[in-house]
């Protein structure tokens, strides 16, 4: 399995981040991707990368902190973005949930991202609540300008919304909300979704997967969602391992073998 969305960075894990990792790498996690959301946990990201050969970084500056974001940042994240423990850029995108950045500045760095990816031939991820037309508009005026590789991060969109990604040649990646017992109807969209683009994540510390729906979560967890996954395709938990982890290998560009700088 990879978990292809977390935040190592965060507070809950600065105590026992090898802890966490050992538990993961035990539960059959081949590799990690941690996400920056603003410069700093940008460059933390990478650190973390460079600590732990089956951890990756994703860098980028996260729609509810651009309002907040230095002169110089978006500069310096382009630089990290080129480093070759950096496999993709973001998370970006677009959120109307919160309030804490204006949607024309937050569809400015939008674009940004996309364009970085682009230019890097790294995909980008999305992080879409309350926004999916918006982010639609977005993705398909930058599809006209040139081909681009990203995916829907912690998807929880209708049929409708997954379908016109799907179209645009997005990954949709689940996390652990497709496990909650009353979410029948994101089970139902995933399931119409085909298996070459299915993702599963985390968002650790974020979204615990049902029976730990409350708790920190964590990267051994992605198993949870995995297995839910499995289900809601009627495959064996170890098929739809195999799928997931073959489509993020090859969205990400992730190596074949699981690192041996084990916590």
């Amino acid at each position: 399995m990879i978990d292809t969305h977390c935040h190592l960075d965060a507070e809950a894990f600065h105590q026992e981040i090898d802890v966490v990792l050992q538990r993961a790498t035990a539960a059959g996690v081949q590799s990690i991707l941690t996400v920056g959301t603003t410069l700093e946990s940008s460059e933390a990201a990478i650190v973390l990368a460079n600590r732990y050969q089956f951890v990756r970084a994703i860098v980028g500056i996260h729609p509810n902190y651009v309002q907040a974001a230095n002169p110089g940042d978006w500069e310096k994240i382009e630089e990290l973005a080129a480093h070759p423990s950096v496999v993709a850029v973001g998370e970006t995108g677009l959120d109307k949930y919160w309030d804490h950045t204006p949607l024309n500045q937050q569809q400015d760095y939008f674009v940004r991202h996309i364009e970085l990816s682009k230019r890097l031939n790294k995909p980008f991820v999305v992080h879409c609540r309350e926004a999916d037309v918006e982010v639609l508009e977005v993705l398909k005026t930058e599809a006209q300008r040139g081909p681009f590789r990203g995916v829907m991060h912690a998807f929880s969109g209708d049929a409708q919304m997954a379908a016109e990604c799907l179209q645009l040649g997005m990954y949709l990646s689940f996390a652990g909300m497709l496990t909650f017992r009353k979410n029948e109807s994101l089970r139902s969209v995933a399931a119409t979704v085909p298996l070459d683009r299915l993702l599963v994540e985390t968002d650790a510390p974020y979204l615990a997967p049902h029976p730990n729906r409350g708790k920190r979560n964590e990267p051994a967890w992605v198993r949870l969602t995995c297995e839910c996954l499995a289900t809601v395709h009627t495959l064996t938990p170890e098929a739809m391992d195999e799928q997931t982890t073959s489509n993020a290998r090859k969205l990400f560009g992730l190596g074949h073998t699981p690192g041996e700088r084990h916590p």
